[in-house]
């Protein structure tokens, strides 16, 4: 009774003190922070869960066991709730004090920002204090339930018989719904195999939810991948990873300098793109075309007869795929070696080496180049000799 009454008159002395706060707030009239209805509410509400926090108190104490009322003399949890009670109602006020005298006149003559016609820092020390108030609620909640439960399980272990003592289920047992040993009789299937038998158990909580969760997950799957559309489709991802795969491929051979194949291949000229491609040709074709290109196994590179088109694109992709005996040299070259091999090979073209094989394919001659335009000054001199002569 001493305790409660203690603990009244300490929340009434923090309430008056709080009643008389803005009378010592010094300083001319001012808007008072108190006129806001936000403000009141929010004020309201803290009170109110000043009261719960100090009813929990109460009820602590209430629960505690004998050695938590031992420790009364050190520190009475009645007078520090009411400690608490009376800061947190002291705190505020001498706050908004200040906020009506100050913040409230700036922001309403300079513009500061606001909320709900609050001063900014006003909302958020007020929204801090009953954040703070319901963490305490909650921590009072959470030591009444263990000291209740420790309560309990004194008087259980105090009334239970050695029977219910043995069949007691361990967590482990209770997170996964099993029964005591007792019912096994009333479980029991009737189905025995090599001395296992079948029980009618139900099934765990965590399996059940967690098939409950897979339903749902199925149904907006469903509904997003096959109704909606709002997603792509395994086929779609699929593709969609194919076409960044190979843009990838295409930028990793880039950045390789053999991005060159079959449908853009241009014919190389330079003498060390041609150096490259003779010791090529002579280490991985001459077994089969001689180091001249006159043939023995494969035809006559050297004459105008070809089996298999002339051009710099239809070489490339016989030397790069193979073709009957001849085989596919993409696994041991790049595509630029390739390329150079190719190059090299229409340098053969009219060389004339002993001992040629016999022609091979079709005829196919090349058509000169065409002559190159003469410069004005040497059409100009052209006209000039021309003149003279005659």
């Amino acid at each position: 009774m001493r305790t409660t009454t203690k603990y009244m008159l300490g929340l009434l002395t923090a309430l008056t003190i709080t009643a008389v706060q803005p009378v010592w707030a010094a300083g001319p009239p001012a808007p008072s922070i108190f006129n806001n209805p936000l403000t009141l509410t929010f004020i309201i509400l803290m009170v109110l869960l000043l009261v719960i926090i100090g009813i929990l108190a109460n009820i602590l104490i209430g629960a505690a066991d004998v050695k938590l009322k031992k420790k009364k003399k050190a520190a009475n949890p009645a007078t520090l709730a009411s400690v608490i009670t009376g800061l947190l109602l002291l705190a505020a006020p001498a706050l908004f004090a200040q906020d009506a005298t100050g913040d409230t006149a700036n922001a309403v003559t300079t513009g500061a920002k606001t909320i709900a016609g609050m001063p900014s820092s006003t909302f958020y020390i007020l929204a801090t204090v009953m954040f703070l108030e319901l963490f305490i609620i909650l921590a009072l909640l959470i030591n009444i339930k263990f000291l209740l439960k420790a309560e309990k399980d004194k008087i259980t272990s105090e009334t239970e018989t050695e029977e219910e003592k043995a069949n007691k289920l361990t967590w482990w047992d209770k997170f996964n719904a099993l029964r005591p040993v007792t019912e096994e009789s009333s479980l029991d299937l009737g189905h025995d195999y090599d001395g296992i038998r079948e029980l009618n158990n139900r099934l765990p909580g965590w399996w059940l939810y967690g098939f409950y969760g897979c339903i749902l997950f199925a149904g907006v799957y469903l509904y997003r991948f096959h109704v909606s559309h709002t997603a792509p489709s395994s086929i779609q991802e699929y593709e969609q990873s194919v076409v960044r795969a190979e843009s990838q491929l295409k930028e990793f051979i880039k950045k390789q300098g053999d991005a060159v194949d079959e449908t853009n291949v241009k014919l190389l000229t330079g003498a060390e793109d041609l150096a490259a491609g003779k010791a090529l040709f002579v280490k991985s074709c001459a077994a089969c075309h001689l180091e001249s290109g006159a043939g023995i196994v494969g035809p006559n590179l050297t004459d105008d007869y070809w089996l298999h088109g002339n051009d710099i694109k239809s070489m490339f992709k016989v030397v790069r795929y193979g073709i009957n005996a001849m085989p596919a040299w993409q696994t041991q070259m790049s595509n630029k070696q390739i390329a150079q091999v190719s190059s090299y090979i229409k340098t053969l073209h009219g060389t004339n080496p002993p001992n040629p094989k016999a022609p091979q394919g079709t005829l196919m001659k090349e058509e000169a180049a065409p002559a190159a335009p003469a410069s004005p000054a040497a059409d100009s001199a052209a006209q000039t000799k021309k003149v003279a002569m005659n």
